[in-house]
């Protein structure tokens, strides 16, 4: 089983849904990169469920750091972060075991693992996995920021519905997004879409959507051609998030149909004499390398795959034909809730990009 992503900073995840605990390790950080607790707070509060736009499971998420840590710093040695599981109801899947819940990993978690895998809430597939995710990426997010890094995601699309994209002020509009609970620019197509996840969560159903997410501040420079691209090792960690199953960076798909003379980025000057662009079509990278332009990326979020409708399907133990009806705590939409999510694996993702370049030495205080 391979749990673990990063070539300068790796992180490697541990636990399941019901177990015990769950947990992550992150080796190769800085040293000195301070332990900003009501930072990682918030940055779990919005990951967790919140009104009748996600589940009713409730967890406190109480992390704590049993390694890696010292007066506050983090100390160059591998940093790992515990956060047990409460509000667990495993009776909720025992008529389940065995069912192939559909677009789940159910079926192709027995193929691999032969039955010995922990099916209750999904197991080591389970969503639920994020939150020490969320906690080390707080931590990554805080050692950026020291470096005048800044990430920012929004819904930019869900259920159909469009929010505006990141425009002029990209700057302000990022700061207004910080502590969101519903990460949207534009307050009224918000409200439709908060009536969108109400709606599907009457008919028994669920709703996906898009996030895009800008990073300001990155250095030109910074990253490989070919198979360690910026693109590559963003998309390879991005791809990690369960129910993403799409990344598109800049124009992505959209340029498709346009000629170049319409998304080439033309160069200028700006008044310090860097070489800038005027459009970023390009997404603020180039041959798999950062141009110094903000990276804009979209990811695509399927659907909730657990819904209560009764849905065809059948027992891979028993061999048998069935129907399913799912029983339990779910969301109508994780949309919102996975942008705190894709926010802490994008700065794990840039914090390994730039130590690959620079060194740890990049976020300490003498950079």
């Amino acid at each position: 089983m391979k749990n673990s992503f990063g070539s300068h900073l790796t992180v490697t995840l541990f636990g399941e849904s019901h177990g015990t605990e769950i947990g992550a390790v992150m080796d190769g950080m800085a040293p000195g990169v301070p332990i900003d607790d009501e930072y990682i707070a918030s940055r779990l509060a919005l990951r967790r469920p919140s009104d009748g736009l996600s589940t009713a499971r409730r967890e406190p998420d109480p992390y704590r750091f049993v390694s890696g840590v010292k007066d506050g710093y983090t100390t160059g040695a591998p940093l790992t972060v515990i956060i047990p599981n409460g509000d667990t109801r495993s009776a909720d899947y025992g008529d389940m075991d065995g069912i192939a819940r559909p677009s789940h990993a159910d079926y192709t978690a027995y193929c691999k693992y032969h039955g010995y895998e922990d099916r209750r809430g999904g197991g080591h597939f389970s969503g639920r996995l994020t939150a020490p995710l969320v906690a080390l990426g707080a931590v990554a997010g805080t050692a950026l920021f020291s470096a005048g890094i800044t990430v920012g995601t929004h819904i930019a699309r869900l259920a159909g519905i469009d929010d505006r994209s990141f425009g002029a002020n990209i700057e302000e509009e990022m700061d207004a997004l910080t502590d969101c609970p519903f990460p949207v620019l534009d307050p009224v197509a918000g409200a439709a879409m908060k009536d969108a996840i109400y709606a599907a969560r009457a008919d028994l159903d669920s709703v996906g959507g898009v996030l895009e997410t800008a990073v300001l501040g990155m250095p030109a420079g910074v990253g490989e051609p070919w198979f360690e691209g910026v693109e590559s090792v963003l998309a390879q960690a991005l791809f990690g998030i369960p129910a993403v199953k799409g990344v598109e960076f800049g124009g992505g798909f959209g340029m498709c149909d346009r000629r170049g003379s319409e998304v080439n980025d033309a160069f200028y000057l700006d008044g310090e004499g860097n070489p800038c662009t005027r459009t970023n079509f390009s997404g603020g990278i180039q041959g798999g390398i950062t141009n110094g332009m903000p990276l804009l990326f979209r990811c695509a979020v399927k659907p909730t795959p657990t819904i209560g409708r009764e849905q065809e399907t059948v027992n891979f133990v028993t061999g048998e034909p069935t129907l399913l009806r799912a029983h339990g705590r779910h969301d109508p939409a994780i949309v919102h809730r996975a942008r705190a999510v894709v926010d802490a694996v994008t700065s794990l993702a840039l914090c390994d990009l730039l130590i690959g370049r620079y060194g740890t030495d990049f976020f300490g205080e003498d950079r």
